[in-house]
């Protein structure tokens, strides 16, 4: 694939979606969680046509922040903040920072390019999450804010100078030097290239969306959110799956070195070492299936059409089959480990019966000698 033509593509009217996804609860209870917001406060529909084939058992809500200052390079800018709450425990704080009409190719793909790793950004949003965390106390089960989270950029543009088709604009600008925010004057190799624009998406001859995996290019003229919404669907899933992965690493080192502490003595005759650790390991299996059908169940497809095609691409691009499949491969040995510590607990449990047993023959052989010997 060649590089784009030198040319001026001037945007007339967009705007670029910086998502920061936390994950501060185990659970939260949607609807507890509208009763804490203010009035403004919103389940996600999807709007576009043929959406009702993408189902939302339990649709997240969001609500307005307000507008905050934004410092960049450039100066300050004021962007608009909205939170977002999923049942499964993430939080997503938005901030959608203004494109200035005749805005060129360049410079947002210089703007872009530091908003990808703004610390500015990053401390707006902690501080914003933080609040969120205060405002639904009430509605969340197991609160706590891990310390890492996962971040994502769609540059949104509904008005593009001269209404380019999809095709136009794909051979006319530099959509993976704008996704990859490089700014040099450097031209990418056409390898690299085709990797950043491989997921892209038209449903007209006038919209185009491109997927990478952290960032995305979204052309909609209609104004349609729909797609941006998607993709953090699919962040958040993304972080959850990355939460649990890390959670079950965790307890899988802890039962190591807990196995490898414990030291046989004559008091596991009574009380099996491993009891209080299968019991725990047990509480995590069944605290991860709940997770991962919430997960799972935060988004259904059940029709293949555009906004499927669509998120199942952002799905791949994310690389969330990965995660998912490293989690069950870690669920799975936690079921085994559990199932060894149950068979020591089970093997400890026989040990006391049959020193019970032992006991009770010795007590019985014992009356029946002091009988024998000290008759009446």
């Amino acid at each position: 694939m060649s590089a784009p033509a030198e040319v001026t593509l001037l945007f007339e009217q967009a705007h670029i979606l910086c998502y920061r996804t936390f994950d501060i609860a185990e659970e939260i209870d949607l609807e507890r969680a509208r009763k804490a917001l203010s009035e403004d406060s919103r389940r996600l529909k999807l709007s576009r046509e043929n959406s009702q084939y993408i189902q939302l058992p339990n649709p997240p809500v969001a609500y307005e922040l307000g507008r905050r200052p934004l410092a960049l390079r450039g100066g300050p800018v004021t962007v608009d903040a909205t939170a977002r709450l999923f049942d499964h425990g993430a939080a997503s704080i938005i901030l959608r920072v203004p494109v200035a009409p005749g805005t060129t190719w360049e410079t947002l793909t210089h703007v872009a390019d530091e908003l990808y790793d703004s610390q500015a950004l990053e401390d707006l949003a902690l501080e914003l999450v933080e609040g969120v965390r205060r405002t639904i106390s009430a509605a969340v089960q197991g609160p706590h804010l891990w310390d890492q989270s996962e971040s994502y950029t769609v540059i949104f543009a509904e008005r593009i100078q001269g209404n380019p088709s999809a095709e136009e604009l794909f051979q006319r600008a530099d959509i993976a030097r704008l996704l990859l925010g490089e700014s040099t004057t450097a031209p990418l190799a056409p390898r690299e290239r085709e990797a950043v624009t491989q997921v892209r998406f038209s449903y007209t001859a006038h919209d185009l969306v491109v997927v990478d995996w952290n960032s995305a290019f979204v052309y909609e003229p209609s104004g349609s959110r729909d797609i941006p919404d998607l993709l953090e669907i699919a962040n958040a899933q993304l972080l959850e799956f990355r939460y649990y992965d890390e959670r079950l690493d965790q307890h899988i080192a802890r039962i190591h070195d807990e196995v490898q502490a414990r030291k046989p003595g004559w008091l596991t005759l009574f009380r099996s070492p491993y009891r209080s650790l299968a019991r725990e390991t047990l509480g995590t299996l069944v605290d991860l299936n709940e997770f991962v059908e919430r997960v799972e169940n935060s988004l259904k497809i059940i029709g293949d059409f555009y906004l499927a095609k669509v998120y199942e691409g952002a799905v791949r691009r994310l690389r969330i089959p990965a995660w998912q499949a490293s989690v069950t491969r870690k669920q799975q040995l936690l079921a085994q480990t559990y199932g060894l510590l149950k068979g020591e607990v089970d093997i400890d449990r026989s040990h006391i019966l049959e020193v019970m047993i032992v006991a009770l023959i010795i007590l019985e052989l014992a009356l029946a000698l002091g009988r024998v010997l000290l008759p009446g």
